[in-house]
């Protein structure tokens, strides 16, 4: 893979550019799908080879991309506050989200990668590499989803009337009914349970109205979904309330969409 240029811009070879490295990362996973051993980390949440290898292509493509954008990632240890805070641009990266759907092998996980620059994406791929789907967009580039080899086609979202019923996607692993006392009285017509970034996805291409999530959610989970939610607008950016380089890198308590 050859870099359009030493110093990351947001501009179209540069996002094309990254999304090569999202479906590298891809390749670099489904050797493993269908393996069932993995590891349990700190936190409890599952490991596995897939997770290593993807964690490992994507950092090398973007140290050799630009050596000066700071990298975190879910599967690495994360610079304390006191250094990011100071921290104009950095990536973020999930490797594999959806672990728990990749070792089901239902298909619905993802690699993240998002450029994050004063708190907010800039540049994101969102990834299924079992079921061949992109999503990806950038700040003056619109979102974009392409299906394996087809063209990719511009998504748009728009915000559901204050009457409307609401299609709202849901977690898999996580809903429950916090997640939908979010939403202040709104009425649900249709629950849509999806893994990984694909929710925010699902919003931003408009075959959802909201995702609420009550539970807490890391920073890598949502950044590279949020930016193709952010761009996926009519008439301008979308409004998210999702910020990004907190003290913790979490999220607890957000509605995406309304």
């Amino acid at each position: 893979m050859h870099s359009p240029s030493s110093v990351v811009e947001v501009s179209e070879p540069a996002l094309a550019y990254l999304v090569n490295i999202a479906r590298k990362a891809g390749d670099a996973i489904m050797p493993h799908y269908g393996a069932t051993e993995s590891a349990a980390k700190a936190d409890g949440s599952p490991l596995t080879a897939a997770d290593l290898a993807a964690d490992r292509l994507i950092t090398e493509a973007l140290t050799a991309w630009d050596a000066n954008v700071p990298i975190v990632s879910e599967e690495s240890t994360a610079a304390p506050y006191a250094t990011r805070r100071d921290w104009k641009r950095f990536w973020l990266v999930d490797p594999l989200d959806g672990t728990k759907e990749f070792l089901t092998r239902n298909g619905e996980f993802t690699v993240n990668i998002a450029l994050i620059e004063d708190g907010r994406p800039i540049l994101g791929v969102v990834h299924a590499p079992a079921i061949d789907r992109t999503y990806f967009a950038g700040r003056g580039l619109g979102a974009w989803r392409q299906d394996g080899v087809r063209p990719a086609q511009r998504i748009y979202s728009s915000p559901a009337g204050p009457e409307t019923p609401l299609r709202v996607v849901v977690s898999r692993s996580h809903a429950g009914a916090a997640d939908e006392a979010l939403l202040q009285g709104r009425e649900v017509s249709q629950r849509i349970g999806l893994g990984s970034s694909l929710k925010l996805c699902c919003v931003a291409e408009g075959s959802a109205d909201a995702y609420p999530r009550s539970g807490p959610v890391m920073e890598w989970d949502v950044a590279a979904g949020d930016c193709v939610f952010r761009y996926s607008g009519r008439d301008g950016d979308r409004n998210s309330p999702l910020r990004y380089n907190t003290d913790d890198l979490r999220i607890v308590g957000f509605v995406l969409g309304l």
